[in-house]
């Protein structure tokens, strides 16, 4: 059972106990307020911070100590080219979890994804603001509209889906599940996308860096594609291996 069950089960008990209480024992109605403030606070904070799993089961961090993984979000983007020549370079797998709308934009460089070994993941379609609020339905369209447009050009389906912006639901657990995908989070944020100091970005992602981590990024940012050459070899002289998602967890990329 999901935590937001468990929680949703105790706040009707304690909004019972408390609705008793003040009925029966003349109790301050703040208490009734407080508890609601606590909970939605709860539902919100679970749905933000992935790595709670609080609507869903993510694969954030791996036990196995000696790996680590690189992802990048959003593309195929604008430095995906030069972070995959880097890429080729060092000898380095990744996972790339691409926007569906990117991948009928950029097919190329989604086959060179494909033919260079890395894993090709899901981030829905559009990555639109309005994703969280769609019903379970539209997202399961979302998720299988961009699986079909990657399998059109690698000949495989994706079953690694990373949620826009790393927000849970309900409904996006139920949108999972009836695509038959793992949803994959992370337990190091770069920050890329608003990181302005090259320096500062790199001595963020090493001095958090232990084993195990999977290290959020972005292939749509020069900065990250400035950085990744230095970030690859200041991680193997930490005695880090690069792995892909899929074999950090021992779980399929593909269905």
């Amino acid at each position: 059972m999901r935590p937001y069950k468990l929680s949703s089960i105790l706040f009707v008990i304690l909004l019972i106990t408390f609705d008793a209480a003040y009925f029966f024992a003349g109790a301050s109605v703040w208490w009734v307020v407080i508890l609601f403030v606590v909970y939605i606070h709860s539902l919100v904070l679970g749905a933000i911070y992935i790595q709670w799993n609080f609507y869903i089961k993510s694969f954030n961090k791996s036990t196995n100590q000696g790996l680590i993984a690189l992802t990048f979000d959003d593309g195929p983007g604008t430095e995906t080219a030069a972070i995959l020549d880097i890429l080729k370079a060092q000898s380095v797998p990744a996972t790339f979890f691409s926007i569906g709308k990117n991948v009928a934009a950029h097919p190329e460089l989604v086959k060179r994804w494909y033919d260079e070994g890395h894993t090709i993941g899901n981030h829905s379609f559009n990555h639109g603001f309005n994703f969280d609020w769609q019903s379970s339905k539209a997202m399961a369209r979302e998720l299988q509209e961009t699986n079909d447009a990657i399998k059109r050009i690698t000949g495989k389906s994706p079953v690694l889906f990373r949620p826009p912006y790393g927000v849970t639901n309900p409904n996006l657990a139920r949108a999972v599940k009836k695509t038959g995908m793992y949803s994959i989070g992370w337990n190091v944020r770069s920050f890329d996308t608003t990181a302005k100091d090259p320096k500062q970005l790199l001595d963020r992602i090493l001095n958090r860096l232990q084993g195990g981590d999977i290290i959020l990024l972005h292939d749509s940012m020069p900065i990250t594609r400035e950085i990744l050459t230095e970030l690859i070899v200041r991680a193997r002289q930490k005695g880090f291996t690069f792995a892909r998602v899929d074999q950090m967890f021992d779980i399929e990329a593909y269905a």
